[in-house]
């Protein structure tokens, strides 16, 4: 058998698992301590997180959204979210990126949000 078949091409992370799950929930917690002032729900419950990859070297790209393109806190945000990662020890450069596609809807909220809402 070829040695190269068995090879597993998915990309791994040098970080060991059980690093990156702790990194993982720290950054959730983080997260979840920043809000849109017009709605009285975190961040991440909201859905406006649509990724986070964590570098090797435990950089952090985080990529959210706005409920609306023209929310007054649009220039804000991103350096509350920056703020909030900022703390978390050893997490290296730390860059938030606003993308507006796809759109935000509600249907991207989590089921505790929409019960803070009376959504259901």
């Amino acid at each position: 058998m070829d040695d190269a078949a068995s090879i597993d091409d998915q990309p791994t992370s040098a970080l060991p698992q059980a690093e990156l799950d702790q990194l993982t929930d720290q950054l959730i917690e983080k997260l979840k301590t920043v809000f849109d002032p017009e709605i009285p729900v975190d961040i991440y419950e909201l859905g406006l997180i649509y990724k986070v990859d964590v570098s090797d070297n435990r950089d952090v790209l985080v990529e959210m959204t706005l409920t609306a393109p023209g929310c007054p806190v649009a220039g804000d945000m991103p350096g509350w979210v920056q703020e909030a990662i900022e703390q978390i020890p050893d997490v290296g450069k730390v860059t938030v990126e606003l993308v507006f596609d796809p759109p935000w809807d509600p249907s991207r909220m989590s089921d505790e949000a929409k019960l803070q809402l009376n959504m259901f």
